[in-house]
């Protein structure tokens, strides 16, 4: 067996290396097996499958529909203490374009973000943790469906997922191809922002390209209002804020028929933020730029504004901890203690909304490696051990073992 490059401290990290063969083979064949969220359940079975091998006390199914949940005790559990492990199992309608073995086998469907890695990951922190028992506690450990737009997390918590399992603390982490392999990064605040979906739908008056005067051209409407928006971070956001307003398709008209205006028009976006008041601000802003600038050019224009995830926002203690445990295995060093945000969205923000908890991003590509959602992705199997050591040593030192 070869060892793995990544080199790593700590008792967790040696001990996982040793079934690192294992846990590749199980992240290629769910790789090679993608679900979409809620559709989880071959990959459900596997994880049921390898916790019941790696010997975890209680395994919990259909939570939030296809989600897992296992429980592991620890040496003692006179501290009382339980705290949470998550990673997200469901993949994206994507087509690869990767030929190696393990490719996907479902036309459509790929593990473009790695949530095979991270379900791989947290079996391996299973397995350890199983076999070890070196913390004062419940370890609780969660296997979530439909993250990419299902909001998964929220129907965990909406069946009772912290009812049943009343953790004091939750964790996850992400691979992140921008990140050399054996670093980590965490932020005290904001990990993620929110992600908002925008519909705006244009009516203005249909008639004859050769006679637009007789008509209100809805296409028009829709280039003054791409261009307006844009003016609301510029003009009404603080420059020491962040938020992102992208219109990123428009619906209008046939294009067999070159000469017809079209009555109506659609614009479908997204707005990012990491703050609630900034996010409210531009919401309101988007109604009346929207109303105002189609007014002025004779149509109307009705905007609809969803609130799909709210931002990942890290508590500042739990955030520290994660920064501690992380520099005891890879080294000061190797550890980015204050790293930028993302304006990507993650739904374990619902997690930390009602639980506190800390989201880290494990460094797993290097130049040259493609980023996330690319065709060509594919999970780096050489962080494997680390990141399940990074899962078992929140758990240890979160837990410790009286001494």
């Amino acid at each position: 067996m070869q060892p793995p490059r990544i080199r790593a401290h700590g008792r967790a990290f040696a001990h996982i290396a040793e079934f690192h063969p294992e846990l590749i083979a199980l992240r290629r064949d769910l790789h090679a097996h993608p679900e979409l969220g809620f559709e989880e359940h071959y990959t459900a079975g596997r994880v049921i499958e390898a916790l019941k091998v790696c010997g975890v006390d209680e395994i919990h199914t259909g939570i939030g529909k296809t989600g897992v949940v296992a429980v592991i005790q620890g040496r003692s559990r006179a501290s009382g203490r339980m705290m949470g492990l998550r990673a997200d199992m469901d993949a994206l309608t994507m087509t690869e374009h990767n030929d190696f073995a393990w490719k996907s086998s479902k036309p459509g469907l790929m593990h473009g973000c790695g949530h095979d890695g991270h379900t791989a990951m947290l079996v391996g922190a299973a397995r350890y943790l199983a076999e070890t028992r070196q913390f004062d506690g419940t370890a609780v450990l969660i296997f979530q469906p439909g993250e990419e737009g299902f909001a998964g997390a929220k129907a965990m918590i909406e069946d009772g997922l912290f009812e049943r399992f009343p953790v004091q603390s939750v964790f996850a982490m992400h691979n992140w191809p921008q990140m050399r392999p054996g670093t980590i990064g965490i932020n005290p605040g904001p990990m993620m922002a929110s992600a908002d979906r925008i519909t705006i739908d244009i009516t203005g008056k249909g008639g004859h390209g050769a006679h637009p005067y007789a008509a209100v051209d809805p296409v028009l409407v829709a280039a003054h209002i791409i261009t307006a928006v844009q003016s609301i971070v510029s003009r009404n956001v603080r420059a020491i804020d962040s938020a992102v307003i992208s219109l990123c398709a428009m619906q209008a008209g046939d294009p067999g028929a070159f000469s017809v205006i079209p009555g109506t028009a659609r614009l479908v976006g997204t707005v990012r933020t990491f703050h609630p008041e900034v996010q409210a601000m531009v919401e309101k802003r988007l109604h009346e730029v929207c109303a105002g600038v189609a007014l002025g050019l004779g149509a109307t224009a009705h905007m609809t504004y969803e609130r799909i995830y709210p931002a990942t926002v890290n508590t500042r203690d739990e955030a520290r901890f994660a920064v501690e445990v992380a520099q005891k295995i890879v080294g000061h060093e190797h550890v980015d203690a204050d790293m930028d945000p993302s304006m990507g969205a993650e739904d374990f923000a619902f997690m930390l909304q009602v639980k506190p908890g800390a989201y880290l991003r494990l460094g797993q590509g290097g130049e040259g490696g493609c980023f996330l959602h690319n065709s060509r992705y594919d999970f780096n199997d050489e962080v494997l051990p680390l990141g399940a050591a990074l899962h078992a040593g929140l758990i240890e030192q979160g837990m410790p073992l009286a001494t």
